[in-house]
């Protein structure tokens, strides 16, 4: 490897992934998926439900920060079972519309691979390009 390429990341020539619409990053074991005050306004005026409702229903308090709740079988409070869909995909928070490019996920071959276990988009589709692996990146570290 040259110098030149000595400071680039293992996906640098991109990453191939298509999301399937297969709901699994919305299920399985209880998670996290924080959110901030304006991705909860967001929810909010997209359900046309106040904001305090919400914060009550659909949060919970987690290690000083806020995140959508699941339910004991670790799907998404707004994860819908039949539909196999998400209930605010439009305004869904910025960790989901960042998946599968999240830190832990990229620091190796493996660590990519072993996701693409339970998403059947890893690895097929298109290709996505260094540039927007890092603006996903970038976007979650805001």
């Amino acid at each position: 490897m040259s110098e030149e390429n000595a400071e680039l990341p293992w996906y640098h020539e991109g990453l191939r992934f298509q999301c399937t619409q297969c709901g699994n990053c919305c299920t399985g074991s209880p998670g996290a998926v924080w959110v901030n005050d304006a991705e909860i306004q967001a929810i909010a005026d997209h359900l046309n439900e106040p904001v305090g409702a919400i914060r009550l229903l659909a949060t919970k308090y987690l290690n000083g920060k806020v995140s959508i709740k699941d339910y004991p079988n670790g799907d998404c409070y707004y994860f819908d079972p039949n539909s196999r869909g998400c209930r605010i995909y439009p305004v869904r928070p910025i960790q989901c519309r960042t998946w599968p490019f999240w830190d832990r996920h990229l620091t190796s071959v493996d660590a990519w691979n072993d996701v693409g276990k339970g998403c059947p988009g890893i690895n097929k589709g298109k290709l996505v390009s260094l540039e927007i692996i890092e603006q996903n990146r970038e976007q979650r570290s805001l």
